[in-house]
């Protein structure tokens, strides 16, 4: 009998973590509290349902390559970046191609996971849910959480000073949709994330003055490289992130400064990062020349409210403010889960792997989609959910409770002492990240033996982009199509740029010419010196 699986969310990494529990002959069954899968892909006019969704302007930051599931490319002619209903129609194709629809409840709301009195038997949950108002309780022999990052508003009013006594309206950007409503005000942006950097950017065409308060500055980069490629594919290989791993930290942060501010200059336009603040970087095309051109001024944090005004650290006052949005981001919630769980489980720094929860006696639980990556979140997800339910049957192994425990309470106290640095609320590394994913499920890419087997193929996983298809080469859930969906990656990449098409228009190469030349000698220099960094890191651990 097949194991029972519930899976809170149908949002992309709940989709995925439906079709994983497929591939490895569990019996998913999704509960989601909405009418419609996608999560918060799927528009809305307003949040008066209270879930988070995107605003109607979105435009996705990875590009489609880098983004889609490992299995189920992009069709040729989406572009390479795409609007929320461009994205939508996409997770709907996979929908639809993997038959998940059936597995889903909809407006169902989970109420409550607790563990059944055999749990450390049995490793089985009880859950209760609630549809239109009725409640029903079931046993599941696994549960996957699925909630995301975005599922209650962090709104720090508490932090600003007089912010009580002023009279304008104050919003969180998890209810802005569309900037009608805000023509010819004078509207206060706080918080300089991707979402505070596109509505301060789309409210500029709209609102009579846009203000954008930052405590921290931020490094802006566009969607395109230099030569217009999408920048993600030009910047996330395997080869760049081995040097940048073996590279000296203070060289590599400077060669990425220079990089940075060769598109414009960060302090000259007031983004630069506070000293001894953490690195941060968001993706907007537009906001620099909205700077350029006044109609978003940058602003330090602010000091005070008074009725009217808002008052900044640096002394100046920005007056008449009709709406202030706080763009603060979100805080992680488990409603449903019970003490200590629930407290442990917001605490990304206690997951194995951001994963599992370290004090169960029977891994059966599994956190999927609370992380922050330097890539694509819906391609980290997916591989999540695969080794969460190879985990769930038995086919991969984690370490026992209480060994993750007294891992997890060393680094709190070594982060205390401030031997170390608490990193559990930075992005973590794209690439080691997938990579260390995929070596628990034995899918990683082994690039040595590509080399002799298929050295195109090789070429193409360790200078070429690091798309979600690598981790199908090899392993369970090898996929057929994977070889040919990363040596097409760069014809689906060009062909929704092709309206136009122009003789002898250039193909992007994974490197310059030169290196095709000598692309056998670097490929053997840059694994040997990949093994010798591994030793390092072995011998050093």
């Amino acid at each position: 009998m097949a194991k029972r699986v519930a899976v809170i969310g149908a949002g992309v990494s709940g989709l995925s973590s439906i079709k994983c529990c497929l591939d490895e002959d569990l019996e998913p069954t999704c509960f989601e509290r909405s009418d419609d899968f996608g999560g918060l892909w799927k528009f809305t006019e307003d949040s008066k349902d209270g879930m988070t969704r995107v605003y109607r302007s979105l435009v996705t930051n990875v590009c489609k390559e880098m983004s889609s599931y490992s299995d189920f490319p992009f069709q040729e002619d989406y572009p390479n970046f795409m609007s929320h209903e461009k994205f939508w129609d996409y997770l709907q194709e996979f929908v639809e191609h993997f038959n998940l629809l059936k597995y889903i409840r909809f407006k169902t709301t989970v109420r409550s996971v607790t563990k059944c009195p055999d749990f450390s038997e049995t490793g089985r949950w009880a859950v209760v849910t609630e549809t239109e108002g009725k409640q029903a309780r079931a046993v599941f022999d696994a549960v996957m959480v699925c909630t995301g990052h975005f599922l209650s508003p962090h709104l720090p009013l508490e932090s600003f000073p007089g912010i009580h006594k002023f009279k304008g309206q104050i919003l969180h950007s998890q209810e802005y949709r569309t900037p009608e409503a805000f023509r010819g005000k004078r509207v206060l942006v706080i918080g300089l994330g991707n979402t505070g950097g596109d509505i301060a950017v789309e409210l500029s065409r709209t609102a009579a003055q846009v203000s954008l308060s930052t405590r921290t500055g931020t490094w802006v980069h566009g969607r395109s490289s230099d030569g217009g490629y999408p920048l993600n594919m030009m910047t996330t290989r395997r080869c760049s992130n081995l040097f940048a791993q073996v590279m000296p930290a203070c060289l590599l942060n400077w060669i990425q400064e220079r990089h940075m501010n060769k598109r414009f200059n960060h302090e000259n336009y007031g983004l630069s990062i506070t000293k001894g603040k953490k690195k941060k970087v968001i993706v907007n095309d537009e906001l620099p020349t909205c700077i350029l051109c006044g109609t978003v001024t940058v602003k330090t944090s602010v000091k005070e409210f008074t009725e009217t005004s808002a008052v900044f650290e640096d002394g100046t006052v920005e007056a008449n403010v009709d709406i202030v949005i706080f763009a603060t981001g979100y805080t992680f919630s488990f409603p449903f889960l019970e003490e200590p769980l629930k407290s442990l489980c917001t605490k990304k720094m206690f997951l194995y792997k951001r994963v599992f929860p370290p004090t169960l006696e029977k891994p059966t639980l599994a956190i999927i989609g609370l992380i922050s990556l330097t890539g694509s979140i819906l391609a980290g997800t997916e591989l999540q959910a695969r080794w969460a339910t190879r985990v769930f049957k038995g086919l991969c192994k984690i370490p026992p409770s209480h060994k993750l425990m007294a891992e997890a309470a060393r680094k709190e106290q070594l982060i205390k002492r401030g031997v170390i640095k608490d990193t559990s609320q930075d992005k973590l590394n794209y690439i080691c990240y997938m990579d260390e994913l995929a070596a628990c499920i034995g899918a990683k890419p082994n690039v040595p033996f590509l080399l002799l087997k298929d050295p195109r193929l090789a070429w193409e996983v360790f200078f070429g982009p690091c798309t979600p298809y690598q981790y199908r080469l090899v392993g369970p859930g090898r996929w057929d199509g994977a070889r040919n969906a990363i040596l097409t990656q760069w014809d689906r990449t060009l062909k929704p740029l092709k309206t136009r098409i122009v003789a002898n228009s250039p193909k992007p190469a994974s490197m310059s010419r030169y290196l095709k030349v000598l692309g056998a000698p670097i490929l053997l220099a840059s694994l040997l010196l990949l093994c010798k960094s591994s030793l390092f890191k072995c011998g050093r651990d």
